[in-house]
């Protein structure tokens, strides 16, 4: 099993600040339902093949933990890139880009 953690900045004060974004950028880099997720009060929980994790808003600061299980721990470094580059177009450091 792999273990991934991804953390963005996102300059946001609130989770209630960026939930709008957090779901938009689902909806954009996950379509057809490939993974499942669904908010539990302030942590996001999400399971797919192969994946259990949660992304959790700290302080401006996006943290996502997930276990990885074949077939997902296989594509390990594609899924860490995808998450990254879908994270950085949401809340990029300039803070331009904002869903």
């Amino acid at each position: 099993m792999a273990q991934l953690l991804i953390e963005q900045h996102t300059g946001a004060v609130s989770l209630d600040d960026v939930r709008g974004d957090i779901d938009a950028t689902l909806e954009r880099h996950l379509p057809g339902g490939l993974l499942a997720y669904r908010w539990d009060g302030d942590v996001l929980r999400i399971t797919g093949p192969g994946a259990d994790g949660t992304l959790e808003f700290d302080g401006g600061l996006l943290r996502l933990q997930a276990s990885l299980r074949p077939p997902a721990s296989m594509l390990r470094q594609a899924i860490e890139h995808k998450i990254r580059a879908a994270f950085a177009e949401a809340f990029p450091l300039d803070g331009s880009g904002r869903s």
